[in-house]
């Protein structure tokens, strides 16, 4: 850890705290704040978190809402342009097929119903936030002038929210129906068992699972099927660049087989790197004989981040935590009784169904031996320089129509779980914010559709009861009772879903033996799990949950200071298993046998000042690259660009197991190592010079992050000095606990984390890169970014007395 991130904690957990230097606290009364019933107090502290003291709840959460659009205004805006299919509208003809699929797949049930599922209060609540968004966007229009940057380079003004913006599934973690036609696409081309040989799915109670037989015509795979499914899920473009995008994915590193374009990429990486870990410790582990709790979802780097912290305080209220800035609620936080955190389950909620249709009629499928129409809905686009576009969105029984193979006769439609009533991602948190023991936390978490995921609990001990810590899986699991749902099915009736597993049937735990709990979306479930074809087949590597259980285990009682050690640890399980196959090996290269010399001395971290992390990271690569060309047929490397680490490890180790080893399979894999060492090499030589000694991992031609705006190309140098972020140097990759993806340049991580000792809520530490807002003229837009990037915190304060010591402003709300 390095020493100024011990420096910047023991800062903050002393008195002189960050931001010292910023102006004494002001108060501010803002009056006439039309729809409060009675005035709000809110304190911001010096790390822009708005703690809210509402006196009623409908009061607490208008002044969320409004809070949140005055931090986040562009943000909010585009959130709400996409949920609502209106992005053409302001970016012209490229968005069009965006709006399009965000239309098709628009939640379209019953409005009430669907916010009474998130809470018994749901309707006032998601009214209450809608108003005071409403309210802060009305006030900001009648001056222009003081609208964020982004209005002014865009030319537009924010609009009004209603609740079916809030409840949108459009920025949701979703499922795997672009898996299903991935794995329908190579099953057709090298068949099944190669598929599961190529692949990591698990557990398997035998070979021959999980089944991929084929039963639709693979043939006719290979067409755009899903392109309006990706068109709403990808990130938004300006000036035709994905907004995401920075210097090292605009370079679009190929694949396999050199053809992998910007979609394909941007998808799988964000599968590969969406993630998050956390763990909770009983108080028999802990140094203050209290339960503990970390965790550190991983999601794109970006400004502003996608976590917004904040704290509500009303009767029946006292929350703090972090969510999204478009939703009411905190997703993982706690209150005064417990503490909860969450990481990726994976369920699959998501199915391709093929149709035959009526050569006579397009829009007649058969379905039980008998044709059935579509319905068929049409809605008018509108589009910036254009004239609006006629949309004739079509279902079936299963769900949206996503493309129309007349020449074959078929349609394809995706059956999605999340189109049923209560999945708007994370909204079911509200329940679980007024938790007060597991009992009532497990019951909150039997709402939570969407995204399947690990919610752990951590519950404060207290006179009558000791405390408790416990996990549950949730999200919404279709039955499948006579398919496995990774590829395409007919729709003719045969493949039907029968019904949906109740959440509570999902995995738990509560107190378990061993006194933790750690999930990093890696598999937690038997192989003789009950409703196998309800859950995932493909998990994240072990290699986090491993590494922090081996820390959890070593025997010694843990405090806040070990757990932030432990985010920020950079040990990687595979270079310990890897490197020693070097040992007694060596090369007639000089260089490579010089590289060789760094690795035997390394202690297998990846810290941003080792030359070895550079040259395993390296060799890595090029191993894995060596691999996949040698393992993957070369028909199916469009489909297929890269090896579960698992396999890499079990050929390397096991050279036996490698498809295709001929002769001596020993000889071979040293030979491979030794060889892609020298590309290794090579490729270092290139981009870091040829003094070995200067091939430090973290800086600016290696490891590193630089935050793009997403409108960085649409204003002048000085703007883009202000809005952009980094370069700074970082340490890690994507399987290490603290994951940084494995580009030079960061895309994904922890940007929010939280600590927590249930022993006293006022030793909370968190973190929310860049910073809490998204005007770059406020001093919260990258204040906590230089902390982040040293693995630091801020405390995060409970009582109202510590509150008001690191207060930077008082307003009360009328």
């Amino acid at each position: 850890m390095p020493a100024l991130r011990y420096l910047v904690v023991c800062l903050l957990l002393s008195g002189p705290l960050f931001g010292q230097s910023r102006t004494a606290t002001s108060k501010t009364v803002l009056s006439a704040r039309k729809g409060l019933q009675q005035p709000v107090e809110v304190i911001r502290d010096r790390w822009g978190v708005n703690h809210i003291y509402a006196k009623n709840e409908h009061d607490l959460f208008y002044t969320q809402g409004y809070l949140a659009a005055k931090d986040r205004l562009f943000q909010l805006e585009m959130w709400r342009r996409q949920a609502t299919g209106t992005v053409a509208e302001l970016l012209g003809p490229q968005e069009v097929k965006r709006d399009i699929g965000t239309r098709l797949f628009r939640f379209r049930g019953n409005l009430n119903q669907e916010l009474l599922h998130y809470h018994p209060h749901g309707p006032q609540i998601v009214g209450a936030f809608v108003e005071g968004i409403n309210a802060y966007v009305t006030e900001i229009t009648k001056t222009p002038e003081k609208l964020p940057f982004e209005f002014r380079v865009l030319n537009m003004t924010p609009g009004l929210w209603t609740p079916e913006v809030v409840v949108s599934r459009h920025q949701g973690l979703l499922g795997n129906v672009r898996e299903e036609l991935k794995y329908g696409r190579l099953v057709s081309l090298i068949g099944a068992d190669k598929v599961r040989e190529l692949n990591w799915f698990h557990p398997v109670a035998n070979p021959t699972q999980p089944d991929l037989t084929l039963r639709v015509d693979g043939t006719q795979l290979f067409q755009p099927i899903l392109d309006l499914y990706e068109a709403f899920r990808l990130p938004l473009k300006y000036q035709g660049r994905l907004a995401k995008a920075d210097e090292d994915e605009a370079a679009l590193t190929p694949g396999a087989n050199g053809n992998t374009d910007e979609i394909d990429r941007w998808f799988e990486i964000e599968k590969q790197y969406t993630g998050s870990n956390n763990w909770v410790i009983s108080g028999d582990k802990s140094v203050s004989g209290y339960p503990m709790l970390a965790n550190d979802p991983h999601r794109s780097q970006s400004t502003p981040s996608l976590r917004y912290w904040a704290h509500l305080n009303a009767p029946g209220w006292n929350v703090i935590g972090a969510g999204e800035p478009t939703l009411p609620g905190i997703s993982i936080g706690h209150n005064d009784y417990g503490a909860w955190g969450l990481t990726i389950f994976e369920t699959d909620n998501e199915d391709l169904y093929v149709y035959e249709t009526n050569p006579a009629n397009p829009n007649q499928y058969r379905y039980k031996g008998q044709w059935v129409s579509m319905r068929v809905l049409t809605e008018t686009i509108p589009v910036k320089g254009a004239q609006a576009v006629t949309a004739t969105l079509k279902y079936t029984r299963h769900g949206p129509v996503v493309y129309g193979d007349t020449k074959n006769h078929r349609a394809y439609a995706v059956r999605a779980a999340w189109l049923e009533t209560g999945c708007a991602p994370y909204l079911a948190s509200l329940r679980m914010n007024q938790s007060r023991s597991w009992a009532e936390f497990r019951q909150a978490c039997s709402y939570s559709r969407i995204p399947g995921e690990n919610m752990i609990w951590a519950e404060r001990p207290s006179a009558t009861k000791p405390g408790t810590i416990g996990w549950q899986a949730v999200g919404l699991s279709p039955i499948r009772k006579n398919f496995s749902g990774l590829v395409p099915v007919p729709g003719d009736g045969r493949y039907e879903w029968g019904g949906y597993l109740p959440i509570q049937q999902l995995p738990n735990k509560l107190n378990p033996p061993e006194g933790y709990v750690v999930t990093a979306n890696n598999n937690l479930t038997p192989v003789d799990f009950p409703h196998r074809n309800a859950i995932g087949w493909t998990w994240a590597s072990p290699n986090r949950a491993d590494r922090i259980e081996e820390v959890l285990n070593d025997g010694k009682r843990k405090n806040l200071v070990d757990f932030m050690a432990l985010q920020a640890d950079y040990l990687s399980l595979t270079a310990r298993t890897l490197v020693p196959l070097l040992q007694n090996l060596s090369s007639p290269e000089g260089r490579t046998e010089q590289a060789i010399g760094y690795l035997r001395k390394w202690d297998f971290r990846l810290d941003p000042s080792s030359v070895a992390a550079s040259i395993y990271v390296a060799w890595a690569g090029q191993l894995k690259q060596a691999l996949a060309r040698q393992t993957i047929p070369e028909k199916a490397r469009p489909y297929l660009t890269s090896l579960p680490t698992k396999r890499v490890i079990d050929w390397l180790v096991t050279p036996g197991l490698m498809p295709g080893s001929s002769g001596d399979p020993v000889a071979y894999r040293d030979s491979l190592l030794l060889a892609t060492l020298d590309k290794a090499v090579a490729e270092l030589d290139n981009r870091l010079g040829n003094d070995m000694d200067e091939w430090q991992y973290g800086q600016r031609r290696n490891k590193h992050i630089l935050i793009t705006h997403p409108l960085s190309d649409m204003v002048d140098k000085a703007m883009r000095d202000k809005i952009n972020l980094g370069p700074v140097a970082r340490g890690g990759y994507g399987e290490t606990v603290n994951a940084t993806a494995n580009d030079l340049n960061q895309t994904h991580g922890a940007t929010f984390r939280i600590l927590i000792d249930t022993e006293d809520w006022d030793k909370t530490l968190g973190i929310n890169s860049p910073g809490q807002s998204g005007d770059p003229d406020s001093p919260h837009y990258r204040d906590l970014f230089p902390i982040w990037a040293e693995n630091g915190y801020f405390p995060v304060f409970f009582s109202k007395d510590k509150i008001k010591a690191v207060a930077e402003q008082t307003t009360i709300l009328k």
